[in-house]
């Protein structure tokens, strides 16, 4: 199994993926919005997505969207064809975005939304925290991109509050803080049990 990041050369699975992604939604019927080949041709052409391909086998795919002006990446359409589901290949391609992610975009917000409690468990492993939808990005456009779901009424409803998806959000920022943080409690109780001894 090979991660690579994509380009002009993988533009012949555009199909297959955007059709995985739909059958997966109609199993799931839990609400995917759906992409089309030239949408996914697109994230292909500016190497901003990860692949998995068994030799010449698609099996996998994850991409990049990148919204207020750099200040917030997407990492969207996680999609593991059926053959090679239960390997543990979502988790790889999710790391190899969000590495990717860190990579293009380092001080961006990355976000997703899902309604997939793997792929929540998968975020929070990576650092993601769950928050509300007001903290990701309020560009109308990525927000469009869910109109094709069939939970956007919801969306719609709540005025972009709420919807079924939970938001998650890794904020650089925050991260670095939280770890300062954490290092300086480890050091005040090291400190504390060298006092009492």
């Amino acid at each position: 199994m090979e991660l690579v990041i994509a380009n002009e050369s993988h533009f012949k699975y555009a199909q297959i993926i955007s059709d995985t992604i739909s059958e997966s939604a109609k199993i799931r019927g839990t609400g995917i919005a759906m992409r089309t080949p030239e949408y996914i041709i697109k994230r292909l052409e500016h190497g901003n997505a990860i692949i998995a391909l068994d030799g010449e086998k698609f099996a996998g795919f994850c991409y990049i969207e990148v919204w207020g002006n750099k200040g917030f990446v997407a990492n969207s359409g996680l999609i593991v064809h059926p053959d090679f589901r239960g390997q543990g290949l979502a988790k790889k391609i999710k790391k190899a975005i969000f590495d990717l992610s860190r990579k293009k975009f380092p001080d961006a917000k990355i976000f997703g939304i899902t309604t997939g409690l793997p792929v929540m468990k998968m975020n929070y492993e990576l650092g993601y925290k769950p928050v509300t939808f007001s903290e990701l990005t309020d560009d109308p456009d990525f927000w469009k991109g869910c109109q094709t779901c069939k939970n956007f009424d919801i969306l719609t409803r709540t005025e972009r509050n709420m919807c079924l998806c939970t938001g998650m959000l890794y904020d650089p920022g925050a991260s670095k803080n939280e770890n300062k943080e954490r290092l300086k409690r480890i050091k005040e109780n090291l400190f504390l049990k060298k006092k009492t001894k």
